[in-house]
């Protein structure tokens, strides 16, 4: 194996060794996948501004996200089907976050359940990502399984109460587990450390769900259910019941305008991510990284802004963090490493993303992540 020097690389090793419907999952949009491209490519566009002789020593990255400490600005996302890209694949990466001293973010869709997490990972404290399904009495069940696993934060994503269409999951006949077509075993013939993994687990499931819904004992049933479940009556009465049953840490995902940036504000949560679900719901939405600035600026003083999408090195964290978000997430850049290499694989996406964000912050001047702002960069290149 060639030396790993960027996410890049992780990426293409995890294509050879991830069967294609998963590596497709968490590597695709939806319809045009206009806005998945744009997420990483608007970046490219923002220019850094570069300084010289100052002292460069004692350098950090530490700070903090909705008052918890991290050792960079980032999280790791909420990702469905994470156990597909690598056999026990949530635990992995929520140890690696753990060793990393960043914060892990269990879905809802994962293939390791709550308890499974928090028990390998020694109750380790990790947020939780929910998403609203119409049987209510589930959803008290999940939250106070978060509870009891001691999740110091909930995210609760609002962009999904209908799934947008994404085609290669249409044509691989996306499930979990695999359906045993022709199609697919030949394919997964091909990728024998993947089979390997799969076959020293019993989690191939989801795991949040089978055993914990009436009538969801299978696969069968269960994506009958989700189909049915996913509610598209999701308003903001529903997260303030959320709030109150939680009683913790509140994060709104899935924020990309203005208007909705002031409901969150009013709704009490602790912090908004500006996200369009990496793509993978309004194709033609306004990426991430152009959506943030303006909401920075009409919300930033009353509640903690953070930002996913396109994020894929460390150089656009320190965009982000420049342009006003406290933290970012990374979801396909952890699924990567995941997919490459299992947990080294996590901790070396961790590793490389923190490299390529202190030396950049380095070479703009500063020393600490908490005095970056938009003077780092280029004037006229960035968004505003």
């Amino acid at each position: 194996m060639s030396v790993i020097t960027n996410i890049e690389d992780l990426r293409v090793l995890a294509e050879k060794r991830v069967p294609r419907m998963f590596y497709d999952y968490a590597d695709s949009g939806s319809w045009t996948e206009s806005t998945y491209r744009a997420n990483a490519a608007d970046f490219q566009t923002i220019k850094l501004r570069q300084r010289v002789a100052v002292n460069m020593e004692n350098r950090s990255t530490a700070t903090t996200m909705i008052g918890q400490n991290v050792a960079m600005p980032v999280a790791i996302a909420p990702t469905g089907l994470t156990g597909m890209q690598h056999a026990d694949g949530e635990i992995l990466a929520a140890r690696a976050a753990k060793k990393f001293g960043i914060p892990f973010t269990l879905s809802t869709m994962s293939i390791c359940s709550i308890e499974d997490v928090a028990r390998e990972t020694g109750n380790h404290p990790f947020w939780f990502q929910l998403y609203v399904m119409k049987d209510r009495d589930y959803i008290e069940r999940l939250i106070d399984r978060a509870k009891a696993a001691h999740c110091s934060a909930l995210v609760l994503t609002l962009d999904l109460q209908i799934i947008g269409q994404r085609h290669k999951d249409l044509k691989n006949g996306l499930s979990a587990p695999p359906k045993l077509t022709v199609a697919n075993i030949l394919n997964m013939m091909t990728k024998p450390r993947w089979g390997l993994g799969m076959l020293g687990t019993k989690r191939h499931g989801f795991g949040n769900i089978v055993g914990h819904v009436k009538g969801v004992e299978n696969m069968g049933s269960l994506s009958e259910w989700t189909a049915k479940q996913f509610d598209p009556a999701l308003n903001w009465g529903d997260v303030e019941w959320i709030k109150k049953r939680w009683g913790g840490k509140l994060i709104l995902k899935g924020i990309q305008d203005v208007e909705d940036a002031r409901l969150a504000v009013n709704s009490g949560a602790d912090a908004l991510i500006v996200s369009n679900h990496g793509g993978r719901q309004l194709d033609g939405a306004e990426s991430s990284i152009r959506a943030l600035p303006k909401i920075v600026d009409a919300v930033g003083k009353e509640i903690e802004v953070h930002m996913d999408g396109g994020i894929r090195s460390g150089q656009d964290v320190l965009k982000a963090r420049a342009m006003g978000a406290q933290g970012t997430y990374i979801g396909r850049a952890f699924l990567y490493g995941l997919g490459a290499m299992g947990e080294a694989g996590v901790s070396k996406a961790l590793e490389i993303i923190r490299n390529e964000l202190d030396l950049t912050m380095a070479f703009c001047g500063h020393t600490n992540i908490k005095t970056v702002d938009k003077g780092i960069l280029l004037p006229g290149t960035y968004p505003t």
